[in-house]
C-alpha cells in the first residue's frame, strides 16, 4: 500500500524552530497540522493577489474603453483566456 503523506525536510534557525514549536503548543495542534494550515493560509493569500490584480489590470482596461453591459465585461473576461 503505498504512503498517504510525505516526510519533508528542510532547515531553519532554532529561535524559528523554537518559535514553531511554540505556535504549535500554544495552538494545541501537531507541527505537521500547523504546517498544512500555513501552506493552505499561503495558497488562499496567493489567490486573493491574483484575484486583485486582474482586476486592478482589467480596471484599466475598462477605462480606457467603454464598457456598458455584463455582455462587454464577459467578452473582455474571455479575451484573456
Amino acid at each position: 500500500m503505498a504512503r498517504k503523506t510525505a516526510v519533508l525536510g528542510f532547515s531553519v534557525s532554532p529561535a524559528l524552530a523554537k518559535e514553531y514549536e511554540e505556535i504549535a503548543e500554544r495552538e494545541g495542534t501537531t507541527k505537521s497540522d500547523l504546517f498544512r494550515r500555513m501552506v493552505n493560509t499561503y495558497k488562499a493569500e496567493r489567490e486573493e493577489q491574483e484575484f486583485f490584480e486582474l482586476q486592478r489590470k482589467m480596471a484599466r482596461r475598462t477605462s480606457k474603453i467603454e464598457v456598458l453591459t455584463e455582455e462587454d465585461v464577459e467578452r473582455l473576461v474571455f479575451e484573456d483566456r
